[in-house]
C-alpha cells in the first residue's frame, strides 16, 4: 500500500493540470445534474402538492346556466362534484394594472378544489364586497389583503379580503382569466356557471369529459378544463430546463467518462517501463489496476463532493429561477437522497470507464516487449509520399511565375525551385516549356501522417474530443433558437406584440380608427376566440377568426399554404396532434350548439394554448354566425416602436373602454437558460480541453522515437515542432468538421422534437450562423495548436542523451 501511495503521487506530481481540469469537469458535470433533478421537482411537486391538499377536481366544465349538474354525481368514476357555481367574466384594475377575471360566486369554502389560502382569510358574509383572489393574480396585479380594486366601466369596488393558491390554470394576460373567488352576491348578472369534477382514475379523464358533455348537451357546455392541462402550464418552462440540463449534463458525464479512458490509456502506453519495473519488484496485475482506479476514483469523488456541497449550501442562493427550484428541491423527500444518488452515479460511471483502461495496465508483462516494426503505423502512404517529393508542374516558357524576381529556368525560391538537366523530372519536356517544382514543407504531411497513421488510435481520439464539441454545437444552437423568440418574433407565432380587448357594447369602426390612429401601430387585425368542442367531446380547443379575408393576420406557417378561401383555416401542432390529422384534412368542431366544419390548409407556430388552436379568418366566422363582432384587436407596431408606451397611449385614449396586454413572448420564461447554456460550455470545453492535453502528452511521447531520425536526416527543431502542431491541428480540425457535420442535424432534430411535444410545432429551431460556427471552429483549431507547442518545442530541444534514454 506504500508503494501504492507513492506512485500515487509522483504521478499527481507530474499531471497535476490534468488532475485539476477532471475534478473541476466532474463537479460541472454533478452539479448540472444536481440542478437538473432540481428543477424537475420544482416543476412537478409545488402543484402536485397544491393539488392534494386542495384535494383538487379532475374536469372543470363551464355550461350556460340551464345546464343541470344533478345527474353528474351519478356517472360511472365519478368521486365528488364541486358546484355548480355561478361565474361572470370581468375586468378589475388596481393601481394602474388592469386584468381579466372571472368571478366565481362561491357561498362556503368548496370541500373540492378548495383554496389554500397563503394571506388574509376566506370570505366573510359580513363584507359582501369582499374577494380572495388567486395567487398568480394577485401577483400580476401587485395586490395584496385590504386593496380596493375597481371594476373599469361600473361603480363598483372589491375588497381583497385574501390570497390563495389553486391547482386550476393559472392566470395568464391575454390568454386565460384569473380566479377571483366572490360571494354569490357578488356576481348579480351571471353569464354561465363551473362545475368540478373529482374522479377515481384521473387516467380516464378523457372517458369521463365525453360522459359528461353527453349529459349535459354539447350545446350547454362552454368550455372543457382538465387537470393535465393545468399541470402541463404550471411546469411550463421549469421542466424544458430541466431536460437541457439532464441532457447536457449526462452528455458531458459519457464525454468525461471517455476521456478519462483516453487519458489513463494514453499514459499507460507512455509509462510501460514503469509499469513493467512495478511488476518486476513484485506488484500484481490487480494492484497495477487498483492503482490507476483509486486515483482518478478519488479525483472523480473530489469533484463530485464539491459538487454536492455548493449545490446544497449555495444552490438557493443563486438569483432567478434557479435559485428557487434548488429552494424547493431542498424541502421535498426525496432531495436527500438525489444529492446522494447522483454524485455516486457519476463516480460508478468514471470508475467504470476507468476500469476499463486501467485493466489494460494490468496485462503489461513484467519484460517489455520489442515493438514490432510497424507497430508505429505502417509508414506513409503512396499520396504522403509523392506530396513529401518533388512535385512538377510545367508552364510555358514566357509565363512569369508567381515567385517575386523568378523568371527562366535557374529559379530559385522559398519552395518553388527550376528543373533542368538530365535525369530532372520532366527532362524529357519539349522545348520552350518550363518545369517548375514545389515542395511541401515536411512537417505538415508528416504532422498529417502522424495524426491519422494509426487509425483506430486516431479515429478514438477524433471521436473522443467530438463528442464535447457536438454538445457545444447544440448548445450554440439552442441558443441562437431562443435569441430568435426575441430578434424575429414574427417567425415564430408573434407577429403582433400587444393584445386589446374590447367591451362588447364597442363598435368596431370606432374602435379600429382609434387603435390605427396611435402612430405606433402599424395594423391592427380585428378577432375572436371562442372555446369549442372537438370531435369525441373530450377536450375543447380554442377556435380564434384574427383579420378578414382583404387583410389577412400574418400567420407563420411551417407546413402548408395560407387560409384564403371560404372554410380554409390553419391549426397549430397542438391541435393536429390531439384530433390525430394532417395538413389537408377536413375537421368538424362544435361552438356551443353550432357545428363548425373548417378545411386544414397549413400548420402554423402557435405558442399559445400549447399549440391546440385552429386559427381562420373572422368572414369565415360570420358566415356561421353573422352577428360576431370583433372581441379583440391583435396589433403589429412599427419598427422601433416601445410595446409599453403604446399600450400606455392606448390605454389612456381608451378612457377605460380597453383592456391592453403585451403578448406573451415563450422566450421570456427561458431567460435562465442562456446562463445554462453558458456554464455547460464551460464544463464541455474543459472536458475537451482534458482530451485535448491527453492527446498532445501522447503524441509527444511517441514522437521521442522518431526524434532521433528526423535529426538525422536533416530537420530543424522548429520543423520537428511543427510535426506535433500539425498533428494536433489535423486530429481537432477532424473532430470540428465532425461535430459541426453532426451536431448541427441533431440540434435541428432535438429542437424540433421538442416544439413538437409542446405544441408549439417543428421548424422553430435555427443553427448558429456560419460565421460563428467557423469562428468557434478557428479557435478550437488553433488553441489545440498552440496547446500543443510549448511540450512539443520543449521535446524537441531535448539532448541526445535524454532522447537515447527515452528510446532504451
Amino acid at each position: 500500500m506504500r508503494a501504492t501511495l507513492r506512485w500515487a503521487h509522483s504521478d499527481l506530481r507530474t499531471h497535476r493540470g490534468e488532475a485539476l481540469f477532471l475534478v473541476l469537469a466532474t463537479a460541472g458535470i454533478v452539479a448540472s445534474l444536481l440542478l437538473a433533478a432540481a428543477l424537475f421537482g420544482y416543476a412537478t411537486n409545488p402543484w402536485q402538492r397544491v393539488f392534494t391538499q386542495a384535494r383538487g377536481a379532475h374536469v372543470w366544465l363551464h355550461t350556460d346556466r340551464a345546464a343541470d349538474p344533478g345527474e353528474l354525481a351519478a356517472l360511472d368514476g365519478v368521486q365528488s362534484v364541486a358546484g355548480p357555481y355561478p361565474t361572470a367574466s370581468a375586468t378589475v384594475a388596481v393601481r394602474g394594472t388592469r386584468a381579466s377575471v372571472e368571478l366565481r360566486g362561491t357561498g362556503e369554502e368548496p370541500d373540492v378544489g378548495r383554496p389554500l389560502l397563503t394571506a388574509g382569510h376566506w370570505l366573510d358574509a359580513d363584507e359582501p364586497d369582499g374577494v380572495v383572489l388567486e395567487s398568480h393574480l394577485a401577483r400580476a396585479l401587485l395586490a395584496q389583503p385590504g386593496d380596493i380594486l375597481t371594476l373599469p366601466g361600473t361603480p363598483r369596488t372589491l375588497t381583497v379580503l385574501g390570497i390563495a393558491d389553486s391547482p386550476e390554470r393559472r392566470y395568464r394576460p391575454g390568454e386565460q382569466p384569473g380566479l377571483v373567488w366572490a360571494p354569490p352576491a357578488a356576481v348579480p348578472d351571471p353569464g354561465g356557471q363551473v362545475i368540478g369534477l373529482r374522479l377515481t382514475d384521473p387516467g380516464e379523464t378523457d372517458y369521463a369529459v365525453q360522459r359528461a358533455v353527453t349529459v349535459l348537451g354539447a350545446g350547454a357546455i362552454g368550455q372543457v378544463s382538465t387537470w393535465e392541462q393545468a399541470r402541463a402550464e404550471a411546469q411550463g418552462d421549469n421542466r424544458l430546463l430541466g431536460q437541457v440540463l439532464g441532457l447536457f449534463g449526462l452528455g458531458a458525464l459519457l464525454a468525461a467518462g471517455l476521456a478519462v479512458h483516453g487519458a489513463i490509456g494514453t499514459r499507460i502506453r507512455g509509462h510501460l517501463r514503469d509499469i513493467s519495473v512495478l511488476k518486476a519488484i513484485g506488484f500484481t496485475p490487480g494492484q497495477v489496476v487498483r492503482v490507476f482506479l483509486l486515483q482518478h476514483l478519488a479525483y472523480a469523488l473530489l469533484g463530485a463532493v464539491a459538487a454536492a456541497g455548493l449545490t446544497q449550501a449555495l444552490g438557493s442562493r443563486v438569483p432567478g429561477r434557479l435559485g428557487d427550484a434548488v429552494g424547493v428541491w431542498q424541502g421535498l423527500p426525496e432531495h436527500t437522497v438525489a444529492l446522494f444518488v447522483v454524485p455516486a452515479c457519476a463516480v460508478l460511471f468514471i470508475g467504470a470507464t476507468t476500469g476499463l483502461a486501467a485493466w489494460r495496465a494490468g496485462r503489461v508483462p513484467p519484460v517489455p516487449l520489442p515493438r514490432p516494426a510497424g507497430a508505429q503505423g505502417g509508414g506513409l502512404s503512396g499520396a504522403a509520399r509523392r506530396v513529401l517529393g518533388l512535385r512538377v508542374f510545367r508552364v510555358p516558357a514566357g509565363v512569369r511565375t508567381g515567385a517575386r524576381g523568378v523568371r527562366g529556368r535557374d529559379v530559385r525560391a522559398r519552395g518553388v525551385r527550376g528543373s533542368g538537366g538530365a535525369g530532372a523530372p520532366g527532362a524529357e519536356a519539349s522545348p520552350g516549356v518550363r518545369e517548375l517544382e514545389v515542395r511541401v514543407p515536411p512537417a505538415l504531411v508528416l504532422g498529417w501522417h502522424k495524426a491519422f497513421a494509426r487509425r483506430p488510435r486516431s479515429f478514438a481520439t477524433v471521436a473522443r474530443l467530438t463528442l464535447p464539441l457536438l454538445l457545444i454545437v447544440v448548445a450554440m444552437s439552442a441558443w441562437t433558437t431562443i435569441d430568435r423568440f426575441h430578434s424575429r418574433p414574427e417567425e415564430i407565432g408573434l407577429p403582433t406584440a400587444l393584445t386589446v380587448r374590447v367591451d362588447a357594447d364597442a363598435g368596431d369602426r370606432n374602435t379600429r380608427a382609434l387603435l390605427e390612429h396611435d402612430p405606433g401601430v402599424a395594423a391592427a387585425y380585428p378577432g375572436v376566440e371562442v372555446a369549442a368542442l372537438v370531435p369525441g367531446q373530450t377536450a375543447t380547443i380554442a377556435l380564434r377568426g384574427l383579420g378578414t379575408r382583404e387583410d389577412p393576420y400574418p400567420y407563420a406557417l411551417a407546413e402548408g399554404r395560407r387560409a384564403h378561401g371560404p372554410d380554409e383555416a390553419v391549426a397549430g401542432q397542438g391541435l393536429l396532434d390531439l384530433l390525430e390529422v394532417e395538413v389537408g384534412d377536413w375537421v368538424r368542431m362544435t361552438v356551443g350548439d353550432r357545428p363548425q366544419i373548417l378545411h386544414i390548409v397549413g400548420r402554423s407556430i402557435e405558442p399559445e394554448n400549447a399549440g391546440r388552436v385552429v386559427s381562420t379568418s373572422l368572414d369565415t366566422l360570420r358566415e356561421n354566425d353573422p352577428r360576431l363582432e370583433p372581441a379583440l384587436y391583435q396589433l403589429r407596431l412599427h419598427a422601433g416602436a416601445d410595446p409599453d408606451e403604446v399600450a400606455g397611449r392606448l390605454a389612456e385614449a381608451g378612457q377605460g373602454r380597453l383592456d391592453v396586454h403585451a403578448v406573451a413572448n415563450p422566450a421570456d420564461g427561458l431567460s435562465p437558460l442562456r446562463g445554462v447554456v453558458l456554464g455547460l460550455v464551460a464544463v464541455l470545453a474543459l472536458v475537451g480541453l482534458i482530451e485535448l492535453l491527453t492527446a498532445i502528452g501522447g503524441t509527444v511521447r511517441e514522437g521521442e522515437r522518431d526524434l532521433l531520425a528526423l535529426k538525422a536526416i536533416g530537420l530543424s527543431p522548429r520543423q520537428i515542432t511543427g510535426i506535433t502542431v500539425t498533428a494536433t491541428g489535423c486530429t481537432a480540425l477532424a473532430a470540428v468538421l465532425l461535430a459541426a457535420a453532426l451536431g448541427l442535424p441533431l440540434a435541428h432534430w432535438l429542437i424540433d422534437a421538442q416544439g413538437a411535444s409542446s405544441g408549439i410545432g417543428a421548424g422553430i429551431a435555427r443553427a448558429p450562423s456560419a460565421g460563428l460556427l467557423v469562428a468557434v471552429g478557428a479557435a478550437a483549431v488553433l488553441g489545440a495548436a498552440a496547446l500543443a507547442a510549448v511540450p512539443s518545442a520543449r521535446a524537441a530541444r531535448r539532448r541526445l542523451a535524454d532522447t537515447l534514454s527515452a528510446v532504451a
